[in-house]
């Protein structure tokens, strides 16, 4: 749905678009009929709906959005939590007692520069980013389980569980950046950029992302989701995997291959390589912890966490070229990697012969007018005041799905969510 309306924001208006899509959508996660739900406003205010009261004030300045990123001198917008400040610092404190863990002492003591080196690993790539997918299981936990399971025990493995997702995004990042020969992540050098690192960083990654099994056996193996837990982070990193592989088959020797840019291909990239771990694998992780095992709650679950994480992505893809590197943490290389991303993909649907052909001279390539090349293509085409619309009207049509929810699920759980990545600069 998100490819189609997309595409045909060249031709016609946005609200047209949506208006029609709106129309023609039958949902897949309710039996309640589409007229009931986009006629909801019209009744009663459930508790639901209060909890997406707040969402709408986020709207008011929605038509200067288009090129606010572009402007350095925007104000950046209130910062959002997933969790409160002494949620976090609990978090936080917990991270201490992963790294001694897996380091201590009285383990592999034949090999101690291996766990001195191990613990720089850990504290450098792991703790230091926003952390949005582990305090994400801790807030689905809180939100799903029943009061009184919600004990302190149960908490505190909520947050190992946090960890061990920090730890495979940490794990990913590594390799992404080496393949992608990103420059910073996070505001600081890449790891892998670091003296005495270079491509013994793989390695690095390969022990992180195994230290999250050491994790999850000393803490949960005793416990009713261990074996689920297990499964689910094994199929994520292969789904996640093989997403990143769709991404890299995108260039041939170096270079992108423009034709195969297509809205169905970039989608799934979006959901193998981002969606599945950034936002269902919290969510999935949180639920079977709380013994919530409903393959329908889950398949309804997965519906929602799919289109956040394309929505995700898409902002990604807009910050990594407009964005303010001071607030993302990071330098922009799509263009000149020759990523398969929305901007790229947007551009090839609307481009005229001759502006293809910048497209072909320029994308890809690394030379500073390259790349600004292909930066005032992008304006000249409107795209950021296309990203501006994507970004409302994807932001309804998935509000929408949310309330069609009907599985047992707190709507309040994926409002909270969208809450936190609607409008984010960074």
């Amino acid at each position: 749905m998100f490819t189609n309306a997309v595409r045909a924001c060249s031709n016609r208006t946005s609200r047209e678009i949506f208006k029609n899509e709106f129309k023609r959508h039958i949902s897949k996660t309710s039996s309640v009929p589409n007229s009931e739900c986009m006629s909801s406003r019209q009744q009663t205010a459930s508790p639901e709906k209060i909890a997406s009261t707040k969402w709408m004030k986020l709207r008011k300045h929605s038509n200067i959005r288009a090129l606010s990123t572009v402007n350095a001198n925007a104000a950046a917008p209130q910062t959002l939590s997933l969790v409160s400040k002494d949620e976090s610092r609990e978090f936080m404190s917990i991270f201490p007692d992963i790294v001694r863990d897996l380091t201590d002492a009285g383990r592999h003591t034949d090999i101690p520069e291996v766990t001195k080196r191990f613990a720089k690993v850990l504290q450098y790539n792991v703790p230091n980013g926003k952390k949005n997918r582990g305090l994400a299981v801790v807030a689905a936990y809180k939100m799903i389980e029943s009061p009184e399971n919600r004990t302190p025990e149960n908490i505190r493995l909520a947050n190992v569980l946090g960890w061990c997702v920090e730890m495979l995004q940490a794990s990913f990042l590594i390799n992404d950046d080496i393949i992608d020969a990103a420059e910073t992540r996070r505001g600081v050098p890449c790891w892998y950029t670091n003296e005495g690192v270079g491509l013994q960083a793989i390695n690095d990654a390969v022990m992180i992302e195994n230290g999250l099994y050491s994790i999850l056996r000393k803490y949960l193996s005793g416990h009713h989701c261990y074996v689920p837990t297990l499964e689910l982070f094994n199929d994520v990193i292969l789904k996640t995997s093989m997403g990143q592989s769709l991404d890299a088959m995108s260039i041939v020797d170096g270079r992108p291959k423009l034709d195969s840019f297509t809205m169905n291909r970039y989608s799934a990239i979006v959901k193998y390589k981002t969606a599945y771990y950034s936002f269902q694998l919290p969510v999935a992780l949180a639920m079977y912890m709380a013994g919530k095992y409903d393959p329908e709650m889950h398949r309804q679950a997965k519906t929602i966490l799919l289109e956040m994480g394309h929505f995700f992505q898409v902002q990604d893809d807009f910050l990594d070229c407009f964005g303010n590197p001071e607030v993302t943490g990071k330098v922009g290389t799509d263009i000149r990697d020759g990523k398969c991303s929305w901007l790229a993909v947007v551009a090839l649907q609307r481009a005229t012969p001759a502006q293809r052909q910048i497209m072909e001279d320029h994308y890809g390539r690394p030379a500073p007018e390259s790349e600004a090349a292909i930066r005032n293509l992008y304006e000249e085409l409107g795209l950021p005041n296309t990203y501006s619309i994507y970004e409302e009207e994807s932001f309804n049509l998935i509000r929408t799905h949310i309330q069609q929810i009907s599985k047992g699920l707190p709507h309040k759980l994926f409002f909270k969510f969208m809450e936190k990545i609607y409008k984010r600069e960074c």
